[in-house]
């Protein structure tokens, strides 16, 4: 693992090596809502902010424009610090336990009697804050943890008598109830003792990474300032957060510029903790109130909690980040084929849509939710068969918004392994057409900036290339199979093939094993579809019970009709399709890659201030973890 030690001046005054406060900045990179650094400033003792470069996350399995963007963030945690208080942050770099005893012992650059930090629910985290929390005993050195990654206190969910994991909206909406309402955000502090130690600055990309690996450009810029800013433009247009759906999203950028989201973007900054999650709960609560909305599970605060419930997921679920010992991932006998798996990372299938997604994935950090739900169910279910935890590593590498449950969770949803998947037999078409779920724009534009190889291909075959005549892939200077990828497998056949082998694999159960989830297909006499809501919506905007619907809690349903404003059901309905999508169009779930997230492609397409509704002709999925307010 490579590691750079500091080597700038230093000039340690009596203060700071008397005995401080040390506020362990993780993923809470802000200074609002911050419940450690506004203990440690009532303290009333000097106050050491640091974070800690740890060895274990390194280039070998973070991609350098999350790197960046992380870079970014503390850049703008300290410039905040330095103009707000006189203070700044510490960037110390080596193992945890090393650096924070050197702090417990005076032996680093301060000497700490306290530490207060945000917890952080990820196995890594909690086994590496263990043996903090005892290093700390040891050197007597008193520590405080808050909650504040999520809106529910983690531990004190799973500690609640009689606790279950939710696996749907309305199981997550009980644990709200029962938890209380939100609570507010916190202000930052209004002062800070003044911190003028030298060196320990925030590193430069370079400093880490090769001459190979550079940022690539991603539009998104890190820090909390820029989160709220990208916050405060979504609910500048009160408007927008009131009617978004997640479903009505575009998965191929704005209209002349693909390389940016179409939605709010949020996501990484949620991820990174550049804003609070309770700041963004309340402020969408604020555009809401006295006025009709949408509901759960297709609105923003919807999105929030599709979030909350694969913190809970993997905060409960032992092995959630694995196939075997999972309670919630049915054992699929996956194939292993490098040379497939290489395809689909590098952009080489031969289908323009998924690869122009992959190559926008290592080129940008992103991918919109529906993206994400294409090119997994391709790689998984749909066409090339290969393991869900390969597509995760890779994601997990390369997505700016990565966040270790929300990304295992997406996983097991899109390849159709966990209860709360949709029907296994949905798939994608991967050459998606103008009525789509996955909302793709159809003029090739998408396609062309990031396949340039198909820049003069005509829009008629722009997703479909190999069934241009010869004399036209001529024309276009990209003759298929020479100048881009032949289609790696055909679609029709592998789907076929795929349904036959995951339809097996179900029905070959060890004898006296359990009866299947309903979603694997036990019991079910009818399939509405993934994308099929119970409920459509009225002209003034409630919604409300579509003919003929039935209310179910189950995650291929809706059932949140409205009467005033309020919901009065407690269905998860994310998968929701609207007129015209097939059922190779409509295949899986909630993706995300973190990201909840209050999709700005409402921003974007129909935008803010713009007074136009949404224009998406097609239908789409509702995305949890990915609020754009995750993707």
């Amino acid at each position: 693992k490579q590691v750079v030690q500091d080597t700038g001046p230093r000039r340690l005054s009596p203060l700071q090596r008397a005995m401080s406060a040390g506020v362990w900045f993780r993923k809470c990179l802000r200074l609002h809502d911050n419940a450690a650094l506004v203990a440690a400033a009532e303290s009333g003792d000097p106050v050491v902010p640091f974070f800690v470069l740890d060895p274990w996350f390194d280039r070998s399995c973070i991609g350098v424009n999350r790197f960046q963007f992380l870079l970014e963030s503390l850049r703008d945690l300290d410039g905040q610090l330095r103009e707000a208080y006189g203070s700044r942050l510490l960037v110390l770099q080596g193992r945890p336990d090393d650096v924070l005893q050197g702090l417990f012992e005076g032996t680093g650059p301060v000497h700490l009697k306290s530490l207060l930090y945000e917890r952080d629910s990820e196995p890594y985290a909690r086994q590496r804050d263990a043996g903090v929390e005892a290093l700390a005993r040891k050197c007597n050195v008193a520590t405080r943890s808050f909650s504040g990654h999520t809106i529910l206190d983690l531990d004190k969910v799973l500690a609640t008598p009689g606790f279950k994991p939710p696996i749907s909206m309305a199981g997550i909406q009980a644990l709200l109830k029962t938890s209380g309402p939100v609570p507010p955000a916190l202000a930052a502090p209004r002062k800070l003792p003044p911190l003028a130690i030298e060196g320990f600055e925030v590193p430069d990309i370079t400093e880490l990474y090769g001459e190979e690996d550079r940022p690539t450009g991603s539009t998104m810029l890190g820090g909390e300032r820029e989160a709220l800013r990208r916050l405060a433009a979504s609910c500048a247009d009160v408007a927008y957060v009131c009617q978004f759906e997640k479903p009505k999203t575009v998965s191929t950028g704005q209209k002349g510029k693909p390389w940016e989201p179409s939605t709010t973007g949020l996501s990484p900054y949620l991820k990174f903790g550049c804003i609070s999650v309770r700041t963004a709960w309340h402020t969408i609560a604020a555009c809401y109130e006295g006025r009709q909305h949408a509901q759960p599970p297709q609105s923003l605060h919807g999105q929030l909690l599709f979030r909350e419930m694969f913190y809970v997921l993997g905060s409960s679920v032992p092995n959630w980040n694995k196939a075997e010992g999972n309670s919630m991932c049915k054992q699929i006998p996956w194939g292993e084929d490098k040379q497939l798996l290489d395809a689909w990372i590098e952009g080489r299938t031969g289908y323009p849509f998924i690869d122009a997604l992959m190559r926008q994935l290592r080129t940008t950090g992103w991918m919109h939710h529906l993206g994400r739900h294409a090119v997994a169910c391709f790689l998984t279910r749909g066409d090339l068969w290969q393991h869900w935890t390969a597509g995760r590593d890779v994601f997990d590498k390369y997505l700016l918004d990565s966040d270790w449950a929300l990304n295992n969770g997406n996983w097991l949803w899109l390849a159709g392994v966990a209860p709360f998947s949709a029907p296994y037999f949905r798939i994608y078409d991967p050459c998606p057409g103008a009525k789509s779920s996955l909302n793709a724009e159809q003029s090739g534009e998408f396609v062309r900036h990031f396949v340039p190889e198909l820049k003069a291909m005509p829009d008629k075959y722009i997703y479909t290339p190999w069934k241009a005549p010869v004399q036209v892939q001529q024309q276009a200077r990209c003759v298929i199979g020479k100048d881009y990828p032949s289609p790696i497998v055909d679609h029709k056949v592998a789907r076929e093939q795929n349904l036959a082998k995951f339809k097996a694999a179900l029905e070959r159960r060890p004898e006296g094993a359990a009866a299947l989830p309903e979603k694997f297909g036990a019991g079910q006499k009818k399939d509405p579809g993934p994308m099929q809501t119970l409920y459509a919506s009225s002209k003034k905007g409630a919604d409300v019970p579509a003919k003929g619907a039935k209310g179910d809690n189950t995650p291929g349903h809706a059932s949140t009709a409205t009467k005033g404003g309020k919901s009065e059901g407690k269905g998860i309905g994310r998968f929701f399709k609207l007129a015209g999508a097939t059922a190779d169009e409509a295949t899986t779930e909630t993706g995300a890659s973190s990201d909840v997230q209050p999709s700005t492609q409402r921003k974007r397409r129909w935008g803010p201030g713009s007074g136009k509704g949404p224009t998406s002709s097609g239908g789409g999925l509702s995305c949890p973890v990915q609020i754009d307010l995750s993707d």
